[in-house]
């Protein structure tokens, strides 16, 4: 009977087992999901031989306790008969046959009484194993609704991690095509663009600056060749001109 409490409360404790709190505990769900299934597995294949074998014992103990009743049932009739018969004998004036039919009447009560006592017996253990067998055959019940959202969380832990891979795998692709960002390259290659432009302009600007220099160089050439013109110009006026002294 200890045997059949230590199995009831096995399913009882494996039922009553809260699944999300045991994985928030675990540091690798999946490998502890896929632990749970087969702990489970063997746990159900164990009760249910178990279960089985409380089955067959009740079903004997309910066998035998049929036959004691049947026995107690078939001693009495034998009891009465043996009883009947005495009685005729006793009746027709042969008291010595009748006292033989009394003793055996006195033996067929005796197993009579037996029987019924084991009967009675069994019948407490009896109905005590059918309710035994019953918290079994529901603790099964219970084991294989389990094993069933263990299969199920398991099957989508399982799909959760493959997804949170390939996102993973998505991500770093991501994350590597920001390090790598051809983009970079081509503002980079803008940035030198942009330097040469502005040498070249640099450079026009210097250009422009050395003309204008030139030109206002030979701006300044005119002027000083136009002052030595009209200098040339008084002097020549100055010698074809009588002075005022050559005049009087």
């Amino acid at each position: 009977m200890a045997q059949k409490q230590s199995i009831l409360g096995r399913i009882s404790q494996l039922t009553k087992a809260n699944i999300n709190a045991l994985l928030d505990k675990a540091e690798d769900p999946q490998k502890m999901l896929d632990q749970m299934v087969r702990d489970y597995t063997n746990s159900i294949a164990e009760a249910e031989q178990a279960v089985a074998q409380t089955i067959g014992n009740l079903r004997l103990a309910e066998a035998d306790h049929a036959e004691d009743v049947a026995a107690a049932k078939e001693w009495g009739a034998k009891a009465i008969a043996a009883s009947n018969k005495a009685d005729q004998l006793r009746a027709g004036g042969h008291a010595g046959e009748a006292d033989r039919f009394d003793q055996l009447a006195k033996l067929a009560l005796g197993k009579q009484i037996t029987a019924e006592n084991e009967a009675k017996a069994a019948a407490p253990m009896i109905a005590q194993q059918s309710e035994v067998v019953e918290k079994l055959k529901t603790g099964l019940v219970g084991m294989r609704t389990k094993l069933t959202e263990l299969n199920s969380k398991r099957d989508e832990l399982v799909a959760r991690h493959r997804s949170a891979e390939a996102q993973a795998q998505v991500n770093d692709a991501i994350k590597s095509i920001d390090i790598l960002d051809p983009t970079s390259e081509l503002s980079r290659y803008e940035d030198r663009v942009r330097r040469v432009e502005a040498q070249v302009r640099g450079q026009q600007e210097l250009t422009s600056s050395s003309l204008d220099a030139q030109f206002a160089e030979l701006e300044a050439d005119a002027g000083q060749l136009e002052i030595e013109a009209r200098l040339a110009e008084l002097k020549g006026l100055g010698q074809g001109t009588p002075t005022p002294e050559e005049n009087a």
